[in-house]
């Protein structure tokens, strides 16, 4: 079943990255424009991150295996579409309907490994997640330029995407033999003005930042991410309007009250950030700053992703500590790479090195951050928590991109020299990298206060995959005290209720409810009831 999920997360990641270097080729067969050619790019990553939040949401009414199934399928066909694809503006179309596609099957296998995993085989399972996304970062970036450079049959730069065909038709059918039958949803509906806020939200967000550079931050770009922000907090009131009407949200928006979660993800955005403003600024600065070639380019950051897919592997055999740890000393460790390139340790020899010790602080942080949250928010959040942990390295990446590329570029044209630019592009990577160890440090501590739980409330009952979870909640460490025989539910009800959206997957017949203290366990940083 983990192998069948996986090879979904493999293909959508490879996608991301895969069709940069085959851009030439594509511009010289389809005779695309510049516009055309950077949606080629960007349509795929804009729908992606658009769909991340509604994909999840999808997965908890439709059923995780319906869904995951139906985006695998608009992912292979689309991908054909692409291969097959006559002019620029038919490939940006198929790309825009791959990017939803990968969004819809991506966004199903964080929650499947919350909700079916449990212990050490959720650790070991977040470590194959890790190492899948490296390895598949690796391939990405390799693939493109050998399947272009082997022009197959006179095909150019098709392979790289009629490739995808073959490899989804396996997974298919994998995926009908190995992944579990949906369990029965009832009528339960997608909060449809949600999906429009949100998706309005992102669009305003993520299109400056993925379009506005090359363009030279025109008004509209500074426009529309000003308006991001008006918009969020429309979809926010939205959600709570929807879920103080006893209706079902699109995302439980009182999560980010908890302080673990809500530090955990601005922490994560920046390391994401930092990672893919490395990996811009880099093939920038050794292809038009140093004359280097486009394959020295692709081929020097191996060092860093590979050393990232060792990280989780690793990290889900060590010890409570370790893992609570790994992910500030994770960041500390991105911090002293980029010093350390910014210092002017830039030969090839000492890019290797450095690139291959910010790539185990990397591994480290992303791993140690998801375990905590994985670990810490209800299994009857899954949904809500692959959401927004994949919209978040989405959005974050392309930050990361938009604003340290634009302070290379705009250092460059400064200074006049390319070492000085880079290394001071660095010294602020550094910076912030040591700024998102901080916010992890405080996102692991446990929580001050005793919180208290409601046993046999029935909120964990069976899994959407078929796994009981038993009748023990296990509260994220944060939530506010009880007040005399209430205890308040991590949305943020009062009453001790269960919200709908909770109640009908994983609500079960219990006995009647009692309210017990809970211990805080300061080794793993989680609260477990008391006995």
């Amino acid at each position: 079943m983990l192998a069948s999920l996986l090879g979904g997360m493999f293909l959508g990641n490879v996608d991301i990255a895969v069709v940069n270097v085959a851009i030439p080729s594509i511009r010289d067969h389809l005779h695309a424009s510049g516009g055309e050619l950077e949606l080629i790019v960007s349509g795929y990553t804009l729908a992606y991150a658009m769909l991340l939040i509604t994909g999840a949401r999808l997965g908890e009414i439709r059923g995780r295996r319906r869904t995951y199934l139906a985006g695998l399928a608009v992912f292979t066909l689309s991908s054909l579409g692409c291969g097959l694809a006559p002019d620029g503006v038919t490939l940006v179309a198929a790309r825009v309907i791959q990017g939803g596609g990968a969004a819809l099957m991506v966004s199903q296998v964080l929650t499947g490994i919350q909700v079916t995993f449990d212990g050490e085989a959720r650790r070991r399972a977040l470590g194959a997640y890790t190492a899948v996304l490296g390895v598949s970062s690796v391939i990405g970036q390799a693939l493109g330029g050998v399947l272009v450079s082997a022009d197959v049959l006179g095909t150019g730069w098709r392979p790289i995407f009629l490739v995808n065909v073959p490899i989804g038709i396996v997974l298919l059918v994998a995926s009908c033999v190995f992944l579990p039958a949906d369990e029965d949803r009832g009528a339960r509906k997608l909060d449809l003005r949600g999906v429009g806020l949100l998706s309005a939200a992102l669009f305003l967000l993520v299109a400056p930042l993925v379009l506005g550079q090359d363009a030279g931050w025109p008004w509209w770009a500074r426009a529309s991410l000003a308006a991001s922000l008006p918009a969020f907090a429309l979809f926010a009131k939205a959600e709570r309007d929807v879920a103080r009407g006893g209706g079902e949200p699109l995302m439980n928006v009182a999560l980010l009250a908890r302080r673990q979660v809500a530090l955990a993800l601005v922490s994560q955005a920046v390391t994401r950030a930092g990672y893919f403003a490395l990996l811009f600024v880099l093939a920038l600065h050794l292809q038009q700053g140093l004359g280097e070639s486009a394959v020295y380019a692709g081929l020097l950051p191996i060092a860093w992703v590979a050393t990232f897919a060792l990280a989780g592997p690793a990290l889900g055999r060590a010890g409570a500590r370790t893992r609570r740890l790994a992910a500030p000393v994770g960041a500390l460790l991105m911090a002293v790479a980029f010093a350390g390139v910014a210092a002017g340790l830039q030969s090839t020899g000492w890019l290797v090195l450095l690139l291959g010790i910010g790539g185990i602080g990397y591994g480290a942080a992303f791993s140690g951050t998801l375990a905590h949250l994985t670990e810490s928010v209800e299994a009857a959040y899954a949904s809500d928590v692959s959401g927004l942990f994949n919209t978040t390295l989405q959005v974050g990446g392309t930050m990361g991109v938009a604003v340290f590329g634009t302070v290379y570029l705009a250092l460059t044209d400064h200074t006049g020299t390319a070492h000085a630019a880079f290394g001071t592009t660095n010294a602020w990577l550094a910076a912030v990298s040591v700024a998102a160890a901080a916010l992890m440090s405080l996102a692991g501590r446990p929580a001050g206060r005793v919180p208290y739980v409601t046993e046999g409330a029935g909120l964990l009952g069976r899994s959407a995959y078929g796994v009981d979870h038993g009748s023990r909640v296990t509260p994220s460490a944060g939530l506010p005290r009880g007040r005399g025989r209430t205890a308040l539910h991590p949305c943020g009800e009062a009453d001790g209720r269960v919200p709908a959206d909770a109640q009908s997957q994983y609500a079960a017949p219990r006995s009647p409810a009692r309210q017990t203290p809970a211990r805080t366990d300061d080794a793993a940083g989680d609260a477990h009831p008391g006995r």
